[in-house]
């Protein structure tokens, strides 16, 4: 599984994918759960470089672009496997209880003074996500309300009930 890694100021939505055809245009790799947000994009950063986007279509249930000034199946596969970045600014608004993956990532874990350690990776399994914790040893802690009690992004902490995992 890829670890995601953006700057404060950018989030990773995307990640480009093959070339499509002979025009330049690119499968795109969706990494985020607002996938019609690419529907509206005008401009987005692919690996650090701004690009104009041309058209968006949606084929067979994926999602391809055509960036303006990539013309060909060569330079297109220049792009493969680069990350599409928007700013932060930019990103879907949220309900309240609910983080971006992101955010959740890198947050330290804790039951009273224990540390269990960081969240590395978010996996997503369809009822509930899991948060994949290392410390001294790795644990997977479920996102339920009954296990997690507080999540406070601002301050990278997380603090869950460990009883509640015994149950579970």
């Amino acid at each position: 599984m890829t670890k995601l890694l953006q700057s404060e100021d950018n989030i990773i939505i995307g990640k480009i994918g093959k070339a499509r055809g002979l025009d330049g245009t690119l499968k795109i790799i969706p990494l985020t759960d607002f996938e019609g947000r690419f529907d509206s994009l005008t401009e987005i950063s692919v690996g650090g470089k701004i690009f104009q986007v041309e058209k968006v279509q949606h084929i067979g249930g994926e999602i391809f672009i055509k960036f303006e000034n990539v013309d060909s199946r060569e330079v297109a596969k220049t792009l493969t496997n680069k990350f599409l970045t928007v700013p932060r600014a930019d990103a879907a608004p949220l309900d309240d209880g609910e983080f971006y993956t992101f955010d959740i990532i890198g947050c330290e874990v804790f039951d009273g003074d224990k540390n269990f350690g960081k969240v590395e990776n978010v996996l997503k399994t369809g009822s509930n996500d899991v948060f994949q914790v290392v410390g001294e040893t790795e644990i997977l802690i479920p996102a339920l309300k009954a296990v997690i009690k507080k999540i406070d992004v601002a301050n990278k902490k997380i603090l869950v009930d460990s009883s509640k995992l015994e149950e579970i």
